[in-house]
């Protein structure tokens, strides 16, 4: 799908703030809301927008503990990281999870009640993926900047 000029001022300032008008992004990018519609209706059907969410502040969710882990495997057989992938994307503790390269070939975001759920999660993580080598956790003594906003750059840029 082409990102026009529109599309792309869209989509950042959709980003920002899911929740404004037609009305008001029109103005904001000089189109009518009209137009705006079909075009974020368009961009939500192609995928470019895959969901819109609320980010909950997390004072209000019982304040969680957050853990950066990174997680080494024992072989990296597509198979095996397939399965260990799709374990990962059914945890609801698992904010984010990274393949990456270096040390540790994955990466996670995990929020937790407090460090006994943390654990039990660990413990299934091995118990339930054997490919798992070995985990190593940092735990976030607070957060210096959280987003979810991925920069789309103008056309010139692109």
């Amino acid at each position: 799908m082409h990102l026009d000029r529109f599309d792309r001022q869209l989509l950042n300032l959709l980003q920002e703030d899911a929740g404004q008008t037609a009305e008001r992004l029109a103005e904001q990018v000089a189109l009518s809301p009209s137009a705006v519609q079909r075009r974020v209706r368009r961009l939500r059907e192609s995928g470019a927008i895959m969901r819109d969410i609320a980010v909950v502040d997390p004072r209000y969710a019982g304040k969680p503990t957050f853990f950066i882990v990174s997680v080494q495997v024992e072989r990296e057989r597509p198979e095996l990281l397939a399965q260990f992938r799709k374990w990962l994307a059914t945890q609801i503790h698992i904010q984010q999870a990274f393949y990456v390269t270096g040390e540790a070939d994955f990466v996670l975001v995990i929020t937790a009640p407090d460090t006994e759920t943390y654990d039990a999660l660990m413990a299934r993580m091995v118990g339930e993926n054997a490919n798992v080598k070995r985990f190593t956790t940092n735990v976030a003594l607070g957060v210096v900047k959280r987003g979810l906003t991925i920069p789309v750059p103008g056309e010139a840029d692109a």
